[in-house]
C-alpha cells in the first residue's frame, strides 16, 4: 500500500469524518422514507390541483373544447352572482356550525374517555367509532327517514304523538338537517384529536389548580382548554375541511333548500358541462378549506411561541 492510500483511509477512518458520514445519514434516510409518500402526494393531489387551478382560467369553447386565452372571467362571475354567493355563505355557515357543535359536544365525550376507567374507555371509544363503520350513504338515508317532512317523518311522529307540537316541522332540505347529518359522520374526527390531547395533560396540574381554590370552569378554562388546543385545532381542521366539501349528505338532507359548493361542482362538470366554472369553484373550495388550516396552525404557532417566551 502507498503511502498516499494509506492517509486517505486514516482521514476516511478519523472521528471527524465518522461524524460527517453520520450527520449525511441522518439527512438522507428521513429523506428516503419521506419519498414514496411524497411521490404520492405529487402525483395523485399536487398535479390534479395544478390541473385544476389552470382549468379554471382556460376558455370554453362553443364546441367544448377548453384551451387559450387566459381569463379571469370565471372567478368574476362566481363572486358577482348572487346565486353563488349565497351558495358560499351557505356552505361557510354550515361547516361553521358544524364544526362548533361538534367541539361543544366532544369536550365532554374525551374528558370521560380519558379520565374514565380503562374497560368504560374502550366502550365509549367504540361507540364514537361506531358510526365509521357504516356507509355515509346509508347513514345519511336513515337520518332522511327520521327529519322527513310531514307526519310519516319519525321525529315529526314522535313530537305530534306527544303533543310538543301541533303541525309536521320542515326538518328536511334544510341547514339544520345537513349540519345534523354532517355531525353524525365527522364528529368522531372531532373527539379522537381531542382525547389525544387530553391525554397528554397531566392530572397534577389540574389538583393543583383545585387546591388553589380554581373551580371546575375555571380550571377547565385556564387549565384544560389551552393545553389540549392543539387536539381542538386538529379537529377544527378536519371537520370543517370535510362538511366543507362534502357531497353526499347535503345532496340527500339539504336538496336546492341548502345547497353547497360540493354540489355545484358536481352540476357544472356532470349537468352543465362547464368544466372551466367548475373548476372555479373546486378551487374556491380548496382555498377555503387552505386558509382555514393555515389559520389553525398559525394560532398553535403564535400560542407555542407565547409559551416558550
Amino acid at each position: 500500500m502507498s503511502a498516499a492510500q494509506a492517509e486517505a483511509r486514516a482521514v476516511v477512518g478519523s472521528p471527524a469524518a465518522a461524524g460527517w458520514w453520520r450527520a449525511r445519514s441522518a439527512r438522507f434516510i428521513p429523506a428516503l422514507l419521506l419519498s414514496p409518500s411524497l411521490l404520492f402526494l405529487l402525483v395523485f393531489f399536487v398535479l390534479p390541483a395544478m390541473g385544476l387551478i389552470s382549468y379554471s382560467i382556460l376558455t370554453q369553447s362553443p364546441d367544448g373544447t377548453v384551451g387559450l386565452p387566459l381569463t379571469s372571467a370565471h372567478y368574476q362571475h362566481f363572486f358577482g352572482t348572487p346565486l353563488y354567493s349565497r351558495v358560499l355563505l351557505i356552505t361557510l355557515r354550515i361547516s361553521l356550525c358544524t364544526t362548533l357543535v361538534a367541539a361543544l359536544l366532544a369536550y365532554p365525550t374525551a374528558l370521560v374517555m380519558t379520565r374514565c376507567a380503562p374497560g368504560l374507555r374502550r366502550v365509549i371509544t367504540m361507540i364514537v367509532i361506531a358510526p365509521l363503520i357504516v356507509s355515509v350513504v346509508v347513514r345519511t338515508y336513515g337520518w332522511e327517514l327520521i327529519l322527513a317532512n310531514g307526519p310519516t317523518g319519525l321525529l315529526n311522529w314522535l313530537l305530534l304523538a306527544t303533543g310538543i307540537v301541533r303541525a309536521p316541522l320542515r326538518l328536511l332540505y334544510t341547514e339544520i338537517a345537513v349540519v345534523v347529518g354532517s355531525l353524525h359522520v365527522f364528529f368522531p374526527l372531532m373527539v379522537l384529536p381531542l382525547a389525544s390531547a387530553l391525554g397528554k395533560i397531566d392530572p397534577r396540574l389540574e389538583d393543583a389548580a383545585r387546591t388553589l381554590g380554581a373551580g371546575a370552569w375555571r380550571t377547565f378554562r385556564r387549565v384544560t382548554l389551552p393545553l389540549s388546543l392543539p387536539g381542538l385545532a386538529v379537529g377544527c381542521g378536519l371537520v370543517f375541511s370535510l362538511t366543507a366539501g362534502s357531497f353526499v349528505t347535503p345532496a340527500i338532507l339539504g336538496g336546492t333548500g341548502a345547497q353547497m359548493l360540493g354540489m355545484l361542482v358536481d352540476q357544472q362538470i356532470l349537468v352543465v358541462y362547464d368544466w372551466p366554472f367548475g373548476a372555479t369553484v373546486a378551487t374556491v373550495l380548496v382555498a377555503i378549506v387552505l386558509m382555514v388550516n393555515a389559520l389553525s396552525s398559525r394560532v398553535l404557532r403564535r400560542r407555542d411561541t407565547r409559551v416558550l417566551s
